[in-house]
């Protein structure tokens, strides 16, 4: 099936630490470079989706984008979706383009979340994400929300320690393999058992990046021009939202990413089974292990033995994060769900160079926003 959509550029900045950049500055120069790699000019671009910021945060910041760099688009405006708002973007930049409504659609996330802020400043905005009168009172963070579903998950599914120390350890593996990623050295198992404790269960190597970077695509309407032969198709979308507090989660062990994937999987008239490489949200280890088994690519309780094993590696039976992930690759605020949607293009395109996973025509890609709150789950294949 097709939902008459495609990705036809691509594009992301350095990543790490970068003295100097600015949120706006990361934003244009995602952008041009997708344009670029679209094959088109910043006048074709009809329609413009940003996200948010944490170090120039603004009410309208799409606007804003769109005065920085001269875009005078049809449609403009901002998803606030935390994690998931890359992939909430790339679907409704689908639906603008499927519609008719526009032609190219750019979608453009950055922040310099590393160097931009302060440590007690990124404290304190992330805590906004509890509930104001029966989390936040009470000092729970983002990492003790996670724990807290890593430690049920543990009692429920027998889940270990190092199920979640593989799946840091994969990802730094992918990571070495990338050339921009923000960390590339190879880490054991016992390099993440024996890192900080954060809060138990989750040490510091459970934990994803802060950096700065910027990321953007380009969506395009199927007859609309510019650079056809490299285009991505989007085969599906869906969405799933159960909750937004975790005070209010319906469950510790299931989350909307069941949903959301389901409706991705029919859309695209595909399964599980048939998909080459996934891109899965994993702001924090348990997070993928969660979503993996959510989703249905692994049975309750088989996902972490079977990260151990290496099935999550580039030969295995689902490379996943091919980049390093939000743990190994980087972490800009919504433009680190944007990563895994860029390298998703790569891989389909075959320009993964020394990460390629042979004969990839199907890839998945997943964000997650809040506490495992907002889902949103993208079927892409090699036009």
């Amino acid at each position: 099936m097709s939902m008459n959509a495609y990705i036809s550029g691509a594009f992301d900045t350095r990543v790490g630490e970068l003295p100097g950049s600015s949120c706006m500055g990361l934003h244009a120069e995602a952008a041009f470079g997708a344009i670029r790699d679209a094959g088109l000019e910043p006048g074709d671009i009809d329609g413009v989706l940003c996200a948010y910021s944490f170090t120039e945060p603004h009410l309208m910041l799409a606007s804003v984008f769109c005065e920085h760099t001269g875009i005078h688009p049809n449609f403009c405006a901002a998803i606030q979706a935390g994690g998931a708002s890359a992939a909430i973007m790339i679907m409704q930049a689908a639906a603008l383009v499927a519609s008719g409504q526009c032609n190219h659609v750019l979608v453009v996330t950055g922040d310099n979340r590393l160097t931009g802020m302060s440590r007690d400043g990124a404290v304190a905005a992330l805590s906004e994400v509890g509930h104001p009168q029966f989390e936040r009172p009470f000092g729970i963070s983002v990492p003790a929300s996670y724990a807290l579903v890593a430690q049920r998950y543990m009692h429920e599914y027998g889940v270990q320690p190092e199920h979640l120390a593989a799946i840091a350890v994969e990802h730094r593996r992918h990571a070495s393999r990338h050339p921009n990623a923000h960390k590339r050295e190879l880490i054991t198992i016992n390099d993440v058992l024996q890192s900080k404790e954060i809060c138990s269960p989750l040490r510091l190597l459970d934990c994803c990046l802060i950096s700065d970077g910027g990321a953007a695509l380009v969506i395009s309407a199927r007859n609309a021009g510019g650079n056809v032969k490299r285009r991505v198709e989007i085969l599906g979308a869906g969405q799933g939202h159960t909750h937004e507090h975790l005070v209010s989660a319906p469950s510790l062990t299931d989350f909307g990413c069941k949903q959301s994937a389901a409706r991705a999987f029919a859309t695209a008239g595909v399964r599980p089974a048939d998909i080459d490489v996934a891109q899965i949200y994993d702001s924090f280890t348990i997070t993928l292990l969660v979503e993996l088994e959510s989703i249905g690519f692994f049975g309750r309780g088989e996902a972490g033995p079977a990260a151990l094993e290496g099935a999550l590696g580039l030969s295995g039976r689902l490379p996943c994060n091919t980049h390093g992930g939000l743990l190994s690759y980087g972490h800009s605020g919504a433009a680190g769900g944007m990563f895994h949607a860029v390298e998703a293009v790569r891989q389909l395109r075959g320009e993964a160079h020394g990460r390629q996973v042979e004969g990839a025509h199907l890839a998945f890609v997943h964000g997650d926003g809040g506490i495992l709150s907002a889902h949103c789950s993208l079927v892409f294949g090699a036009a």
